[in-house]
């Protein structure tokens, strides 16, 4: 425990000297996100509450908090409200489908044995659960590839007010591009930092390829990276649209009264 609180007084402190309020603000942030995360799985395991519409919820009070309780509301931030949560509702229709066929939910052979004195007739939908479970995890690159859009965008309409909207939505892509194979390859990574004892145990009883890849276990984290990957590919475009329109309509409307 005294551990745990050290590290967490060397986190506020370096993040209060380098990102001053907005770092506070953010570190604030990780308890409030951690508590959003209670709730959820509270509500998630009750048999009469919808998971998605608890998933669905939560990831709005998730972006709200990250977006508009770190950063406050402005013109960016409202865009990447807007534009991740319909992202979120596109990437989430998508899910339900993968979940369904790919038939990922539930339990697989190297975790049933630890689980064996216990009952798994609980009385919930276990391909909601899934398919909850994958749209949770893909919320945070989401929300960041939105603000590493929307952000400089802003910043390059606020020094050339004169740009069009083709412009700014090309600009937009553009960064996209740019961020778009690293923001995959940190889900690929934590992936395999966060299986990495998995996959040696799967080396240690001499897994071919074949049973790795068709692991349960192993189909579902590849499913969750791909899934993730699809909604950071979508947030692009719909950030980029999203924000050209709003500071080149809000231009227009301030030149009128003007």
């Amino acid at each position: 425990m005294n551990v745990l609180v050290l590290l967490a007084f060397i986190l506020f402190i370096l993040m209060i000297l380098i990102g001053g309020k907005k770092g506070a603000r953010s570190f604030f942030a990780l308890f409030l996100n951690f508590g959003v995360l209670l709730f959820t799985i509270i509500f998630m395991t009750n048999p009469y509450i919808d998971p998605y519409i608890v998933t669905l919820i939560a990831c709005t009070v998730i972006s709200y908090i990250n977006l508009f309780f770190i950063n406050e509301v402005n013109s960016t931030t409202k865009t990447a409200f807007i534009s991740t949560i319909i992202t979120i509702v596109i990437v989430l229709f998508f899910i339900v489908i993968v979940t369904e066929n790919a038939m990922i939910q539930g339990f697989g052979e190297e975790e049933i044995e630890e689980l064996s004195i216990f009952s798994l007739y609980i009385g919930v939908d276990f391909v909601k659960i899934g398919a909850s479970v994958i749209i949770m995890s893909t919320i945070g690159a989401i929300i960041d590839t939105a603000m590493a859009i929307a952000s400089p965008m802003r910043e390059m309409y606020h020094h050339h007010p004169s740009i069009s909207k083709k412009e700014l939505y090309t600009f937009g892509l553009s960064i996209g591009r740019d961020i778009l194979g690293t923001s995959t390859n940190t889900l690929f990574f934590a992936f395999f930092g966060g299986y990495l004892a998995l996959l040696i145990w799967f080396k240690d009883l001499s897994y071919s390829v074949g049973e790795i890849v068709n692991s349960k276990i192993f189909s579902a984290e590849m499913i969750t990276i791909f899934c993730a990957g699809t909604g950071v590919a979508l947030i692009i475009p719909i950030t980029a649209l999203i924000t050209a329109y709003f500071l080149v309509k809000k231009g227009e409307n301030k030149e009128k009264v003007i």
